[in-house]
């Protein structure tokens, strides 16, 4: 598979996995959703706002533009939780015509750029991507297991599931 083909699935599945991830949040009451159920950044809230900084406001920007914003992983960017969940909609949705707007040698090629702690860093582009929809996969199945925590469901996030629904007609 070629790497366009390869990133644009995956961006599309991000997409797909953050959609229905936040349809199943929508349903988490207000003092649910805030408080610390043991994830890394113990809410669904606090987890949610490390997708938006570290997927989004770090990532996409190094991938994109070429830049090294510096924000705290941990940080809250949107207190908002409507807005929170629409700015990760929106986000998920610039990866694929990002991806499928770059030459395929770029994706043989480095990432250059300053991480969090200003240190300069060079990684290999593809890997890294990848490790940009991993990052994001792990941290829903984190929000996911809070779901259940707590009493609630949520849908199945697999990858086969939104394949079997793009093959059917």
């Amino acid at each position: 598979m070629n790497p366009h083909a390869l990133f644009a699935t995956l961006a599309r599945y991000n997409a797909w996995a953050t959609r229905r991830l936040l349809g199943a949040v929508a349903a988490v009451p207000e003092q649910d959703y805030r408080r610390d159920v043991g994830l890394f950044f113990k809410s669904i809230h606090g987890t949610l706002n490390h997708l938006l900084v570290g997927e989004l406001m770090l990532w996409q920007r190094r991938f994109a533009e070429g830049v090294s914003p510096r924000h705290a992983l941990d940080e809250e960017a949107e207190p908002d939780r409507a807005r929170l969940a629409a700015r990760l909609l929106e986000g998920a949705a610039r990866w694929q015509p990002l991806i499928e707007s770059w030459p395929a040698a770029r994706f043989e090629g480095t990432l250059r750029y300053t991480n969090t702690r200003g240190e300069d860093v060079t990684l290999p582009f593809a890997l890294t991507l990848a490790h940009v929809f991993n990052h994001s996969t792990h941290h829903r199945g984190q929000i996911s297991a809070a779901l259940t925590q707590l009493g609630l469901s949520c849908p199945s996030l697999d990858l086969a599931p939104m394949l079997q629904q793009e093959s059917q007609p």
